[in-house]
């Protein structure tokens, strides 16, 4: 063996030479291990090579002071606001272009429905979304402006572009310099049933005749400059959210008398909008255990019968945000609680607000689960910054702005009025809750870019979420970040590269939540490990905290705070749409050749002898023999067979031995076992080996390789374990930690792998029976209308009954 081990190395050595000439060749762009210089930006004193900010970083701000008044007879938002622009650039700057976003749902120049396309196969589609493809079209949507001036009154130049407009300045404004100027404006608030990816509206609740609004990219908004990109005047198509600028807000809304106002900030005038009694509520809450009402389910009720047509206004201020978004509503309940913050002292108000459509489960879950993610997300972000963190129950599936979030989940609402929930809408709704939350972290504190890389937030975010998951209950499902859940995405054609821009981004899902967030988990659980991972990770959100980050920033903070070269990583999850298929080919079996003709020959006898399986061997043993008969026809070669050891094989053993060292010797003499494991990428995507080998002793080992085994080969290495025992099975990826899309070919031997084979009962295909048809008893549209009318009065009663005894329970 020694001979054959020698023999194999120098073929070894003379391959790699040869494959690695090759590579220089044919590969050198191919390099799944080369640093991703050519993918990111040179460092500058801006941004450093480390990923941290330079020491001339630079941002823009923008102050707001904002009067809205919300009108709920027509469904309209009107404003005017004064905004101050800081230019801390080094640039002079002769315009600035401001965000229009309710622009989107004006058809006439909405990028959205312009570019808007239907899927080939397309025959046909539901009611509803008929209705939604029409109705889109025909809403008077889009702000209209109706002043724009400067801090003289005097006017400013303005061009729209779509979902953008541009501010002429009379004179550029120098780098370190501010202005100021008023814009006046109103809209028609779209119905958010029927808009899809409406991130804001209201919904109408026919019973009471009332709305729930959830407001956002309600007013005018400066653009984001950067030093990378200048001006972010990417339009707003729906799908890529937003880049907006810190600043503080003093914002006051005016809404119906009779409406609670949820907002972004702080309440100022709590005294002018609630009572007594709901004051002295919020200050309890601030120190209890529990879920305080503010509002009672019986206040709410109340507020829903009057219908008041006086107004009041709500005054909020917000320190260092780059947005604000507001709900209003007579339906609300609101309840609170405090969240007290060890790291400095401070305590933030977790609130939650919703309908009576929203309970039994939202006053359960809702205030909790806002607390629950301030705690986790404080441990692997960054200590939260904010005095509330908010709630909302509206018509909005999960919406994120500064302290307050939009969440859609709530129990069904059936005929009778009674309501229950599944398992699934309870998880939907801790899940949506802690999700839309923790984006007060990714990216409303860490200022991504959301309409450029979408994973930056949503990404992240949704790793750091289902870390909160785990913390929530004991066996809570992984979702996202399993990486199971990932391998039909992974192996699918209809896919494009996470680093694709926001509005190319196919199954968003999958790519801009799922597939980053994965990555993560396995860099945590797989790769890194916590300690190294968890500090990186901290230090990229303690480094970018109230600043813009692109990926570089990240990719290469991971990197410079872990002391792990990621770059294979970043290249094959995040660039490409390679995916994980390693295949465990083979295991070869080895030992020792010894060397001496005794042992080695009686090696090869048994191994002969174990091929002879075919019948033809044993099929003629009974039969006479030839040299049986004739004896005198035997020779040498009759009594021996082709392993007998001769004189000359001995003497050359004893030379031999004679010549060698002492530990060549005991080399010859060890009895290990020698496995050569071939393994095959097919997937293309790196990844690192791990394995669990089965002993015939019943002893059960790991062991786990780096990704960097296939840096000489990336499509095949071969291992080898040298190990006392025998191996009787081995396993790649036995935890399914790597997103292997395919683990029939992991196991070797192969196994064998059990699933349940479906029977479906055959339906007849039955004949149209048109004779029976027409024998059914004719009834008018004014039959089916009296029916329906029936069933409708008695859901009503009972669902009054069951309303009146939900609303006894809170007493």
């Amino acid at each position: 063996m020694i001979k054959l081990k020698s023999t194999l190395l120098g073929l070894f050595v003379c391959a790699v030479f040869s494959v690695s000439s090759h590579a220089q060749t044919q590969n050198q762009i191919n390099d799944k291990f080369r640093q991703l210089n050519e993918y990111l930006p040179t460092a500058n004193s801006y941004r450093t090579a480390s990923g941290a900010p330079g020491y001339a970083y630079w941002q823009q701000r923008a102050d707001y002071k904002i009067d809205v008044t919300l009108d709920d007879d027509k469904q309209t938002i009107t404003g005017k606001a004064t905004i101050k622009y800081y230019n801390n650039s080094p640039d002079p700057l002769k315009y600035i272009w401001m965000q229009m976003d309710q622009n989107r749902f004006d058809p006439k120049t909405s990028m959205d429905k312009k570019s808007e396309t239907m899927p080939k196969t397309t025959k046909g589609m539901t009611m509803e979304s008929f209705r939604k493809y029409v109705d889109e079209r025909t809403f008077d949507g889009g702000f209209k402006v109706t002043s724009l001036t400067d801090s003289n009154g005097s006017d400013l130049k303005n061009v729209v572009v779509g979902s953008m407009m541009r501010i002429d300045l009379p004179e550029p404004l120098a780098a370190g310099a501010i202005t100021e100027f008023n814009i006046s404006w109103w809209y028609n608030i779209p119905d958010a049933k029927k808009y899809k990816l409406s991130r804001q509206g209201y919904e109408f609740f026919p019973r009471d005749e009332n709305r729930i609004y959830e407001i956002a990219q309600w007013y005018p908004r400066v653009t984001a400059y950067s030093d990378y990109e200048g001006w972010h005047n990417k339009e707003y198509q729906g799908s890529g959210e937003f880049t907006l600028e810190f600043g503080d807000y003093d914002v006051a809304i005016t809404a119906p008398s009779d409406h609670i106002v949820a907002a972004t900030g702080e309440l100022q005038n709590s005294a002018d909008v609630l009572t007594q009694d709901q004051r002295d509520r919020l200050i309890e809450a601030r120190t209890a255990s529990v879920p305080v009402f503010i509002v009672t389910p019986k206040e709410a009720v109340e507020n829903e019968k009057s219908h008041s047509t006086q107004m009041k206004t709500w005054r909020f201020k917000a320190d260092n945000v780059r947005d604000f978004a507001f709900a209003s509503s007579r339906k609300f309940i609101w309840d609170a609680m405090g969240y007290y913050m060890s790291e400095n002292g401070e305590t933030v108000m977790a609130m939650s607000f919703y309908p009576m459509a929203g309970e039994p489960l939202w006053s359960d879950i809702s205030t909790h689960a806002v607390r629950h993610t301030l705690n986790v997300y404080n441990k692997y972000a960054l200590t939260y910054p904010y005095p509330v963190a908010i709630s909302v129950n509206g018509p909005i599936g999960g919406m994120e702005y500064p302290m307050i979030s939009f969440n859609g989940a709530r129990p069904t609402t059936h005929e009778d009025g009674t309501r229950t929930y599944s398992r699934r809408t309870k998880h939907g709704l801790i899940g949506v809750i802690i999700h839309e939350v923790g984006h007060n972290y990714y990216p409303m504190i860490i200022n991504s870019d959301e309409r450029q890389w979408t994973w930056m937030d949503e990404g992240m975010n949704t790793f750091v979420q289902n870390l909160a998951h785990q913390e929530w209950k004991d066996d809570y499902p992984l979702g996202r970040i399993d990486p199971r859940n990932i391998t039909g995405y992974m192996t699918s054609t209809n896919q494009v590269p996470i680093m694709s821009n926001a509005e190319s981004v196919i199954q968003k899902g999958n790519n801009a939540y799922a597939k980053p967030a994965t990555a993560f988990n396995i860099l945590r659980e797989s790769i890194m490990g916590h300690e190294l991972f968890d500090f990186a990770f901290r230090e990229y959100a303690q480094r970018w905290k109230f600043k813009r980050p692109t990926p570089a920033d990240f990719f290469r903070t991971m990197e410079d705070a872990s002391g792990v070269d990621l770059d294979w990583f970043w290249r094959g999850w995040f660039y490409t749409t390679d995916h994980v298929d390693i295949s465990l080919d083979n295991v070869r079996h080895f030992t020792i050749d010894t060397k001496d003709p005794e042992i080695e020959e009686a090696f090869k006898r048994k191994q002969e002898m174990e091929k002879r399986t075919h019948p033809s061997y044993f099929s003629n043993d009974d039969l006479p023999k030839r040299v049986d008969e004739f004896p005198g026809i035997k020779d040498f070669y009759n009594d021996h067979d082709e392993f007998t050891v001769t004189n000359k094989q001995r003497n050359e053993y004893n030379k031999l031995i004679a010549e060698l060292e002492p530990w060549q010797i005991d080399m010859l003499k060890d009895d290990s076992n020698i496995y050569l494991l071939d393994f095959t990428n097919i997937g293309g995507l790196l990844m690192p080996l791990y394995l669990e080998i089965v002993y015939t002793d019943g002893s059960i080992e790991e062991k786990r390789y780096p990704a960097e085994i296939w840096k000489q080969d990336y499509n095949q290495v071969t291992k080898m374990i040298v190990t006392d025992k025998e191996i009787a099975s081995v396993v790649l990826d036995p935890k399914y930690e790597t997103a292997d899309t395919d683990m029939f070919n992991n196991f070797f031997p192969r196994r064998i792998l059990e699933s349940r084979f479906d029977l479906v009962k055959e339906k007849a295909n039955q004949a149209r029976d048109m004779l029976k048809e027409n024998q059914e008893k004719p009834k008018s549209l004014d039959d089916y209308k009296k029916e329906k009318q029936k069933e409708d009065d008695k859901n009503k009663k009972l669902s009054e009954e069951n309303f009146k005894k939900l609303l006894d329970e809170y007493k």
